[in-house]
This record gives structure tokens, C-alpha cells and sequence, in this order.
């Protein structure tokens, strides 16, 4: 946390996620710290003959670490590596019942969470959804909101919360927008988060974090009490942060 941040790795993020020039400054010397912890906590593996790179895992690692600013950082407990394709890649679908797993088939993915320690992305993803950081989709974000979800050993949508009396608020919040949002995609009406939200509680956590984050006045706009749940747990406001810069261009 405390040693020099190499310039060369600045100059990575500045590129790379652009989302990185809005944050305040105090948030930016978090990140900061925060990247050097996962960067030296985290195995980051090339797969399907990907060369790790630097790029690689700053690119990763600084998406991750927004996640964490604000909060008593727990630097993802559960994760032990992070498994990079070039592009998309085969994943077998599994289903938990209990703790036992159950694989149900194959599908192509950009990215996954798994219970076991590990997480997997695509690069040619991880790069467009940095870049595109208005658009509502990023993998990084995405599957590290399912790390956060999976903390407590379940993926239900439901995040380890710093008060046991936010619970209740939350479930009821959720549900509420879940619900909502199922409705709306089975009547095919458009939707500011992508309708993969509305496929299980646990991807619409994972959804509306990405919408919190890139598309943060629309979500504020048509779901109010979702963002400021949304506000209340990652203890950020990503509506000011670009608010504030478009005020000083």
C-alpha cells in the first residue's frame, strides 16, 4: 500500500480505463494501493497462449480495485487466481445445489466467477469493456461484483453488508428491482441495465454494478433507490465523479 506507484503502471491505467481520470484524486491514491496488493496477492495466468503482461494485469487489477475504494478492503478473499483468455473461450455450465456441482453442458463466455478461488476473463473484452466505460458492460467489473457476492460462500445477490441491520433493506430493494426488471424484459421493453440482469439475483448484483459505474445518471434517473443502495455499499458516487468533470471541460 505505501510503496511508490511505478510510473510505467500510471501511464497503463491512464490508457486503458479511462474511467480512472474521473476519480478524485484521494480515490486515485487508494487505487493506487490497492492495485499493488492484488497486483502482488493475485496469480494472474495466460491461457490459451496468452503472454501475461504488465498491461494485462494492471488493466485487471485497476478495475478490481475500484471496487474496493471507500471500504475496509478485503482484497477479494476467496479469489487466489485470475485466468486470462485471449478472447472468448468454452466454459462448462455448472449449478451448484448445496455444495455440490453439477455441469450442465458448454457455452462460449467472455468471463466467469467461480466459488473455487479462481476467476476468468477474456482480454479482447477486459480491453474493449475498459475503454467503453459508458456503456453499461464491463467483465472485469462484472465478475469481480460476483467475488464480492460469493464472500459469504453463496452467490444469491446479496454481498456481505458492514451492518447486520442492512439486510433487510437491501433484500427488499433488490427484489423490488429484480422483479421490476424481469418484468420488463418479458414484455420487451428496453431496460438501462443489460437484461442478462434478469436471468438470477445473482447477476443482476453483478448487472447493476456495472450499470452503477458506467451508466450511473441513467440508473440514478430510472431506479433511484437501487443506485443509492448501490451508493450505501460500494460508499462511492460515480454520478458526481462525472458530473464534476464535465463541469470543468
Amino acid at each position: 500500500m505505501a510503496a511508490p506507484f511505478p510510473s510505467a503502471w500510471k501511464a497503463i491505467v491512464e490508457l486503458n480505463v479511462p474511467l480512472y481520470a474521473y476519480l478524485p484524486a484521494p480515490l486515485k491514491h487508494q487505487l493506487h494501493g490497492h492495485m499493488q496488493v492484488l497486483l502482488a496477492e493475485k496469480q494472474f495466468e495466460g491461457c490459451g497462449g496468452l503472454e501475461m503482461t504488465d498491461e494485462i494485469q494492471v488493466t485487471i487489477a485497476a478495475q478490481a480495485g475500484i471496487l474496493l475504494l471507500n471500504r475496509k478492503a478485503r482484497y477479494y478473499p476467496r479469489l487466489h487466481s485470475i485466468l486470462v483468455y485471449p478472447s472468448t473461450f468454452v466454459s462448462r455450465d455448472v449449478e451448484y445445489v448445496g455444495d455440490h456441482a453439477y455441469v450442465e453442458g458448454t457455452s462460449a463466455r467472455l468471463g466467469e466467477s467461480w466459488r473455487s478461488g479462481a476467476l476468468v476473463l477474456a482480454w479482447d473484452s477486459v480491453k474493449h469493456g475498459a475503454m467503453d466505460f459508458r456503456d453499461g458492460q464491463n467483465v472485469v467489473l462484472h465478475e469481480f461484483a460476483h467475488q464480492l457476492d460469493q464472500e459469504d460462500g453463496r452467490a444469491d445477490g446479496a454481498p456481505i453488508l458492514e451492518h447486520g441491520s442492512s439486510y433487510a433493506a437491501w433484500a427488499r430493494i433488490l427484489r423490488k428491482e429484480y422483479e421490476q426488471m424481469q418484468a420488463t424484459v418479458r414484455r420487451g421493453l428496453e431496460t438501462v441495465m443489460d437484461e442478462y440482469g434478469a436471468t438470477k439475483p445473482a447477476e443482476f448484483f453483478a448487472v447493476a454494478t456495472e450499470t452503477f459505474f458506467e451508466k450511473p445518471h441513467a440508473l440514478k434517473g430510472r431506479h433511484p433507490e437501487l443506485y443509492e443502495a448501490l451508493k450505501n455499499y460500494y460508499k462511492l458516487d460515480p454520478a458526481a465523479w462525472l458530473k464534476d468533470s464535465r463541469t470543468k471541460r
